[in-house]
């Protein structure tokens, strides 16, 4: 983070040099499982972690150059975007990526502001709150996925998912997950 202030070319020139490395570590993983989706886990690139203006210099073209190369090698980049995104939604919009070829999963995120801004061109999905799977009721649960679904379900792009990876919860909040998602989302 201090050679954001201290020496911004060199940090520039740096994570340009990491992207064909992650772009070919991205690809390796890809072919050795024989599945085309890449797991890219977004944890520094929240709202509250660094401003909009060192998202835009630092975070996000090297960032979207390996997205980019992850494509071009017929790879589908999936995003796990921890935290809050709003502020950044505008510059991924922007970006040229082409669409139908990336999977954004959200975790702290207005879905409807993510349907709207990038639902048209990428896949989006996520967004069941680990606190609704730990501690809320069936209903609770039934509740939430109806509103995702109600949210985000027209016109496709959207994949049911967690927000967060589900550590702990109960049976009967899964199978609310399971249920709702099979007979509501199905009637949409």
């Amino acid at each position: 983070m201090q050679d954001m202030y201290r020496q911004p070319a060199k940090l520039i020139e740096a994570l340009n040099r990491l992207v064909p490395l992650a772009v070919n570590m991205g690809d390796y993983i890809a072919s050795a499982n024989d599945n085309p989706f890449v797991f890219i886990p977004l944890h520094k690139g929240a709202d509250d972690f660094m401003s909009d203006k060192n998202f835009r210099k630092f975070y996000w073209p090297s960032h979207r150059e390996v997205v980019m190369g992850l494509i071009n090698e017929g790879l589908v980049p999936y995003h796990f975007v921890e935290g809050q995104y709003h502020s950044r939604l505008d510059v991924i919009a922007d970006s040229g990526i082409p669409p139908a070829s990336s999977f954004w999963n959200f975790d702290q995120m207005d879905m409807k502001v993510a349907k709207q801004k990038i639902g048209g061109w990428a896949a989006i999905g996520g967004n069941i709150q680990g606190s609704t799977l730990y501690a809320g009721t069936p209903q609770q649960v039934a509740d939430e996925v109806k509103r995702l679904i109600d949210t985000c379900g027209y016109n496709g792009g959207y994949a049911l998912g967690t927000a967060l990876i589900v550590d702990h919860t109960t049976d009967e909040n899964m199978r609310a997950v399971i249920e709702t998602c099979k007979t509501y989302g199905a009637s949409r």
